[in-house]
This record gives C-alpha cells, sequence and structure tokens, in this order.
C-alpha cells in the first residue's frame, strides 16, 4: 500500500492489529461454540474472552515468534497464550491454519466491499447531479475519434451511471460469493471440530459456512472477486480517458477543475494537465494487475497448497485499497468538472453540417432514391466540405440531382439538431427511472 494512494478507512481494515483481532475473534467464537458442545470447559472460554478481547495484540512480538517458528498462526496462538495463560491450550481445537487465515480473509474482504460499495455510491451521485445538469447540452458523438452524430452530454454522463450501476451490482454479488467461512480442519472434513463450530463462527463473522471446502476455502471465489475489482477499475479508466480527450487543447470540451494555486508544468506556467484522469488510467491498470493472479490462485494442488497465499498477501491490500482511492477521486472529479457548453457547440459546427449527412441519406431514400445512389450523392457533397471547400447544406441545395428528391426546405429541415436529441428523456427515464 503507497500512503499517496491510500485512504485510512479502507487502509485500516489491512493493518496487523486488525488481523490479529480478527484471527482472536475467530479462535474465541470457536472456543465459545466448543465449550456449549462439552469439547473444552465453559471456563476456558470465557477466560480466553476476559483476558484477549480488549488486549492490543504486540504485532512486533508476534514477528519475534515467527522468526523461530516460520509459522505465522503459531506466532499468533503463542502470543495469545502468553496473554491468556493456561487456558489457552483450549483454543485452536481441531482447526487448522486455513480456518483461521481464509476466514479472516473474507472478513476483511467483505469489509472492504462495504467500502468500495459506499464508493460508488458517491460516484453514482455525482454522475446522476452531472447528467441531469447537462441533459440537453448538446457535443458532437464520435466514432473511431472523428465525429459522427449529435448527442448530449448528459447521455455520456449517464451513460456511465448505467455502467457503474452495473459495477455495483457487480460487486455485491461478488461480496456475497466471498463471504464465507471454513472452520472444518485439516483437509476440510470436520473429523477433529463438529460443524456447528463453524456455524457459530460464521454467524459471529457475519459469514455464512463454506459448503465444502478442503483444507482451504475455494478460491474461484476470490477470483470473481477481484475480477470484478478489475471491471469496475476498467469502468473508471473508460470515463477517465473520455475526460482526457476532452480537456485535449484542440476539443476543450470539457476539463478538470484547476484550484488556486495549482500548478500544471514546471516548465510552461500556461499548462492545466488531466492529471487527475491520467492518474486514474494508471490506478485502474494497476487494479487489473491483480486479476491474473486471483485467477491463477484457484488452481491448488489436492486439498492445499500455499501458492495462492504470497500473491494475497499483497492484491487484498492493494487492490482494494486502491480501488477505493481512485473510486473517490473520481466522484471529486466528476462533481468539479468544468463544461464548456459554447465549445461543445462550436465543436458541434465544426464540420460545417456534415454530422446530418445521415438523415439526408434517409431523406433521399424516402424519396425514392435507391441507398447507393442516395450515399453518392450525400457523400460527393460531403467531401468538398470535409476538405474545408464549401458548405453542406449550400452544396446539396446547389446538386441538381439531390434537388430532384428534396426541395430546399426539405433539405433544411435535415439539419434540425432537435431531431437528434428527441428521445434523449426515453434514456434518461430507462437509466434513473421516473426521477
Amino acid at each position: 500500500m503507497i500512503p499517496r494512494y491510500t485512504r485510512p478507512e479502507m487502509a485500516s481494515i489491512w493493518e496487523p492489529q486488525t488481523r490479529f483481532k480478527i484471527w482472536f475473534e475467530i479462535e474465541a467464537h470457536a472456543a465459545d461454540a466448543l465449550a456449549e458442545l462439552g469439547t473444552i470447559p465453559r471456563e476456558a472460554a470465557r477466560t480466553v474472552w476476559a483476558k484477549a478481547k480488549d488486549a492490543t495484540f504486540d504485532v512486533a512480538r508476534i514477528d519475534e515468534i515467527e522468526r523461530e517458528t516460520k509459522h505465522d498462526v503459531i506466532a499468533f496462538l503463542t502470543h495469545l497464550a502468553e496473554i491468556v495463560g493456561p487456558e489457552a491450550r483450549f483454543v485452536h481445537q481441531g482447526m487448522t491454519s486455513s480456518d483461521v487465515l481464509d476466514t479472516c480473509l473474507n472478513v476483511q474482504l467483505t469489509r472492504a466491499a462495504d467500502l468500495l460499495l459506499a464508493d460508488l455510491d458517491k460516484v453514482l451521485a455525482a454522475l446522476k447531479k452531472r447528467a441531469f445538469e447537462h441533459k440537453m447540452t448538446p457535443t458532437i458523438g464520435r466514432s473511431h475519434g472523428i465525429h459522427a452524430e449529435p448527442v448530449t452530454f448528459g447521455l455520456k454522463l449517464a451513460y456511465a451511471y448505467a455502467e457503474f450501476t452495473r459495477a455495483k451490482e457487480r460487486l455485491v454479488a461478488a461480496r456475497k460469493e466471498v463471504a464465507t467461512c471454513a472452520i472444518s480442519g485439516a483437509v476440510g472434513t470436520f473429523a477433529q471440530i463438529d460443524p456447528r463450530v463453524e456455524e457459530r463462527v460464521a454467524k459471529a463473522m457475519g459469514l455464512v459456512p463454506e459448503p465444502i471446502s478442503t483444507q482451504v476455502i475455494p478460491r474461484d471465489r476470490h477470483a470473481m472477486y477481484f475480477s470484478t475489482l478489475g471491471v469496475i477499475a476498467s469502468s473508471v479508466e473508460r470515463i477517465a480517458v473520455e475526460i482526457r480527450h476532452m480537456q485535449r487543447t484542440e476539443v476543450l470540451e470539457a476539463e478538470e477543475f484547476f484550484s488556486e494555486g495549482q500548478k500544471g508544468s514546471s516548465a510552461m506556467p500556461h499548462k492545466r494537465n488531466p492529471v487527475l484522469s491520467e492518474n486514474l488510467t494508471g490506478l485502474s491498470r494497476m487494479v487489473r494487475a491483480y486479476v491474473t493472479p486471483a485467477l491463477e490462485n484457484v488452481v491448488l494442488w489436492h486439498e492445499r497448497d500455499i501458492s495462492h497465499s504470497s500473491a494475497e498477501r499483497m492484491m487484498g491490500p492493494d487492490a482494494t485499497v486502491t480501488l477505493d482511492f481512485a473510486l473517490v477521486r473520481l466522484a471529486g472529479l466528476i462533481d468539479k468538472l468544468l463544461v464548456y457548453p459554447a465549445n461543445m457547440q462550436k465543436n458541434l459546427d465544426r464540420l460545417g453540417g456534415l454530422v446530418h449527412s445521415q438523415r439526408v441519406l434517409l431523406a433521399l431514400t424516402q424519396k425514392g432514391a435507391s441507398r447507393e445512389d442516395a450515399y453518392k450523392l450525400v457523400q460527393r457533397n460531403a467531401m468538398p466540405v470535409w476538405r474545408g471547400e464549401g458548405d453542406f447544406l449550400q452544396l446539396l441545395k446547389k446538386d441538381a440531382e439531390v434537388k430532384k428528391y428534396l426541395t430546399d426546405a426539405e433539405i433544411e429541415e435535415q439539419f434540425d439538431l432537435g431531431y437528434h436529441l428527441k428521445h434523449v428523456d426515453t434514456i434518461f427515464k430507462r437509466v434513473f427511472g421516473e426521477s
């Protein structure tokens, strides 16, 4: 985790003290269940809670023990015994390390998902607000980077709103899928521990029992979780790249907010660069970088190996922390985005009416011209305009073959900008409902 791109709320989920606190809770809840089943003395379970519930675990001491034992869970249990005393011998009865590690990881991933869902709500709120603000602000739509037909800036934002709505739905599903608990013993058979212990721990930790585990919780669940984060990151980058293109000097239809005292270049004082959007592109790449390891972690030897472990120690914190920062940054970027309707109109007019070429084409076919002939008539008048050699409307009016099918008034009718925007309300209702 890089402090520059880390918010404290997400970072705290992955801190060693938090991890050890979760480990303790798993062990203590398991002890409660074991006590109720008569496997260990009830007093032992009460002592575990009484002596360690409010303890601050000594991270340095645990690290010291691990340097000798070469085993993180044993190091923790040894330190816990130093706090609890003789009754600690009843802790971890019938359990294996993965019961603690995997259940803890899933607790952390669900907590991280909750923060990310809140972040998505912020992004959605910003997009909705700005979409309605610019619902009917006309701008040029582009395909292949080339002027196509008119849209509105509100539609661009509504498109992103729908995209992030799907992102939220996917993350809700991914959270549910990863929110499982395994307290099933060495190879998942419950030979040394009653399944009712797992049920008790799962309920206490806000999870559900894993239907069948080996020594690990199946990693296809985690693969889906991190893949979902990767897709969300791609959505972040998609809108970031759109803003970067719109901020280009020769376009300048929108740009990032430039604060008082901000500087864009160490060499050129005039520069106002899309640094936030570019930053989001880079952060999105890092989130996606963890998708492949997550997919590869699905493949483990037999009932367990630890080839997944080292990757997860990095990808869990890094992917969630990075996406958390990116989503919050994106919400602020959208909320403060500077929009220039006059420049949008200027760009709309830049090709001298060529954006209406399809309407002219269709009008000709409606009047009896074949599609092939209509296309040739429109294109031969469009190409001079493309080269800067005239006005599309005037050239069409002067074309004798075009005039065989369309009057001047009928040609002019095809240049109505409002025609392109007549279904904006319908699209908005589909995206936002009746609000």
